[in-house]
C-alpha cells in the first residue's frame, strides 16, 4: 500500500506534538566567583576556574570554592578592557609530575593597550596553591587595541601547546594582522614547552624556515581564538 506524502508528513507532526515536553531548570553549583571566563582541570576531582581580574580559584568534589586561590597574579594583570585580564589556563600533560602550568593573560606596557603574554608557573608544596613567584614568561606580544585580545591555550595529543592570539582588535582588522605571518595577531602558534625552561618551536610547523614569518605560527586569518577546542 502506498501512503501518500501529505499523510506522512501530518503523521510525523501528530508524533512530534505527541512527546513529553523537556523541562529546563539553571541550578547554582558553585557561588563567590568575579568575573568567571575559562575552566580546567587537571586530571583529579578538581576544578580550576579562570577570574578575569586575575585570579584562579579552585572548586572542590564537593562544590565548594576554596577560600584561598590557587593563584594571584592581578597585579601583573591588565583588566582594563572587557576582552582583556586573565583569560586562559592550561596543565602541563604531566602535570602530576611536573606541577607545572600554563596560562594566558594581558599585561600592562608593552603597547598602546598593553601586551599578550604566555605565562609557566609551579604548584607549590600544597597542592591546592601555586607559587606567583614562579613566574617564567615564555612568550609576549604588543596590544595595539583593547579588544580581540584571544586568550586560550590548550595542549594538543602532540604534546605541543597551541595558543590562540586575537588580530589585535579594533574593527574589521584595520592593520591586517590575520593576513600577516611576522606577528601572532590573528593566528594561532604552537610551541614545545616540554624542556625545563623557555620553549622550542616544532619542525613541523608550517612555516619553519620561511622568510619574514614567525616560525610559531601554527594557523593564521583567525578573528578571535577566544576559545577552542
Amino acid at each position: 500500500m502506498r501512503i501518500p506524502a501529505l499523510s506522512l508528513l501530518a503523521l510525523s507532526s501528530l508524533t512530534a506534538f505527541a512527546q513529553t515536553p523537556v523541562t529546563i531548570e539553571l541550578v547554582p553549583w558553585a557561588t563567590g566567583l568575579s568575573g568567571p571566563v575559562d575552566i580546567a582541570h587537571a586530571g583529579d576531582d578538581r576544578l580550576f576556574v579562570v577570574e578575569q581580574p586575575g585570579v584562579i580559584k579552585i572548586i572542590s568534589d564537593s562544590m565548594t570554592v576554596l577560600p584561598t586561590p590557587f593563584l594571584n597574579i592581578t597585579a601583573q594583570v591588565n583588566d582594563n578592557g572587557n576582552e582583556q585580564g586573565l583569560l586562559g589556563l592550561a596543565f602541563d600533560p604531566d602535570y602530576a609530575n611536573t606541577g607545572r602550568f600554563y596560562v594566558y593573560y594581558t599585561a600592562s606596557g608593552g603597547g598602546p593597550s598593553g601586551q599578550s603574554r604566555v605565562s609557566r608557573f609551579q604548584v607549590t608544596a600544597d597542592p591546592n596553591v601555586a607559587d606567583p613567584n614562579s613566574e617564567e614568561i615564555l612568550y609576549t606580544w604588543p596590544q595595539p587595541f583593547s579588544n580581540h585580545n584571544g586568550g586560550d591555550l590548550e595542549f594538543g595529543p602532540d604534546g605541543y601547546l597551541y595558543v590562540g592570539f586575537g588580530d589585535g582588535g579594533s574593527g574589521g582588522d584595520p592593520n591586517n594582522h590575520a593576513q600577516s605571518l611576522d606577528d601572532p595577531l590573528g593566528d594561532m602558534i604552537r610551541i614545545d614547552v616540554s624542556g625545563a625552561s623557555g620553549y622550542t618551536v616544532p619542525p613541523d610547523n608550517p612555516w619553519v624556515g620561511a622568510q619574514d614569518t614567525l616560525p610559531e605560527i601554527w594557523a593564521s586569518g583567525l578573528r578571535n581564538p577566544f576559545r577552542f577546542g
